[in-house]
């Protein structure tokens, strides 16, 4: 098959690399100035598929019939970055995104004809132009229902992911987001790893109240969710020394998915009248956290 990556930071360096292994046909879409620092060998360093290089292409904008385009931008570049991949050069190709959150199917399906919702677990990042590293021994992906699904995750599967399909959009979306939501709010609020979360009693209270704010958001919009199984999932969750995506984002002082990853609980509860107070607090304690850098960032530049 004919592959585009749209990003190629972690997840899309992670993707673009394991298919091009397998000798898939792939492209890289990458804005002009990062694709000036891109090399045409890629280099992936992944506990869960092994270390590897392979040589990829790369261009500015989609140049080229693909047969999928897979979206593995962050949410906070996805409005900017669907020009590098415009409709008419996309066409009948299948649109498989990997965000956090549930609203960019919808803006997706404003764009492309073709679009099939995915999700990805991973823990992955672009540590340098060209070098992908993948720390943690899990790469989990869920395709929903739609065109050419299966095909599409028997190519997965050969490129060593774990891949299983779902029979709704909804279930696959809301099932990832009320596990990440707690981990990324609370790691990004306390400023501390997975494992020094679980480990205190009031961070740990907060993650746990968070994660069931959201399964209850989830199952009235529609999600077919197991709850005592997600809970259970988030208590056995051995997080360690792992950070998260929104946490790395702070700490590197990038834009965050706050509102991608925290937006849909907190416009949910209020659309049906459910209480998300735990929810409430973490967001409030991550914008303090951006408002304290950003008044010390000021103070050292009148200094």
């Amino acid at each position: 098959m004919r592959h585009a990556v749209l990003g190629a930071g972690g997840v899309g360096g992670l993707i673009g690399g394991a298919l091009a292994r397998v000798g898939e046909e792939v492209v890289l879409l990458l804005r002009p100035e990062s694709l000036a620092r891109q090399p045409r060998r890629l280099r992936v360093e992944s506990v869960f598929l092994g270390d590897f290089e392979t040589d990829v292409s790369t261009a500015s904008t989609l140049d080229r019939t693909v047969d999928v385009l897979w979206v593995t931008v962050k949410a906070t570049q996805l409005e900017a970055a669907l020009a590098l991949a415009p409709a008419e050069r996309v066409g009948k190709a299948v649109v498989v995104p990997f965000l956090n959150g549930v609203d960019h199917v919808a803006v997706l399906r404003r764009y492309y004809e073709h679009v099939l919702a995915g999700a990805i677990s991973v823990e992955s990042e672009r540590v340098e132009p060209g070098l992908v590293r993948q720390k943690t021994p899990f790469a989990y992906v869920v395709l929903g229902p739609g065109l050419r699904r299966d095909e599409l995750a028997e190519v997965l599967r050969a490129a060593g992911f774990s891949v299983r399909v779902a029979s709704d959009e909804a279930t696959l979306l809301w099932e990832k987001l009320v596990l990440l939501a707690p981990l990324a709010l609370t790691t990004t609020a306390h400023g501390e790893p997975v494992g020094v979360v679980q480990a205190d009693p009031d961070w740990r209270r907060l993650l746990m109240e968070c994660h069931e704010e959201a399964a209850a958001v989830a199952v009235v919009e529609g999600a077919a969710l197991d709850p005592e199984r997600l809970r259970s999932a988030l208590i056995g969750f051995s997080g360690g020394e792992m950070r998260t995506s929104m946490q790395k984002d702070f700490d590197a002082g990038r834009p965050l998915e706050l509102d991608a990853i925290a937006g849909p609980i907190l416009r949910g509860g209020r659309r049906h009248a459910l209480s998300t107070p735990a929810t409430e607090e973490l967001v409030r304690l991550v914008d303090a956290r951006l408002a304290a850098r950003a008044d010390a960032g000021s103070v050292r530049a009148r200094e």
